[in-house]
């Protein structure tokens, strides 16, 4: 069954372009339009992978992760990739900081996204992985 990724941002337009680049990825995708519906949808869509606006009304992206931290812990919680518009360094190290396994600056190419997707979902099964047995003999 193909990863499924969910992506979060105000802007329909922005969403729609995501969908289609994921979708002929190969990817499964759920759409939320504010973090207050992105928070609604996790137990019920079980995301892989969440790539998260940061600069959004309400509950914007940063506030997220941190329900995101408590919902899940750090352990199990999916791969977040912050794709905003806030290409700032301070930024940069606040997305980071928070817990996100990578920050893209909008606009970035088909095949960074596609990449950084699929490094994620691999981040995400080697912590899934039992540790191996030292071969001491």
């Amino acid at each position: 069954m193909p990863a499924k990724v969910l992506i979060v941002d105000d802007e329909p337009e922005v969403v729609r372009l995501l969908e289609v680049i994921l979708v002929r990825a190969g990817y499964l995708v759920v759409k939320a339009y504010s973090g207050r519906e992105c928070l609604s949808l996790l137990t019920r869509e079980n995301p892989d992978v969440i790539v998260l606006d940061i600069m959004m009304p309400g509950i914007n992206g940063l506030e997220v992760m941190q329900a995101l931290h408590t919902i899940y812990g750090a352990i199990s919680m999916p791969p977040v990739i912050f794709l905003t518009a806030k290409g700032g360094m301070e930024s940069m190290i606040e997305g980071l900081q928070a817990g996100a396994y990578k920050y893209l600056v909008k606009p970035t190419s088909r095949e960074k996204l596609i990449e950084i997707v699929r490094s994620a979902l691999e981040y995400s099964e080697e912590k899934k992985r039992p540790p191996l047995e030292p071969d001491w003999q």
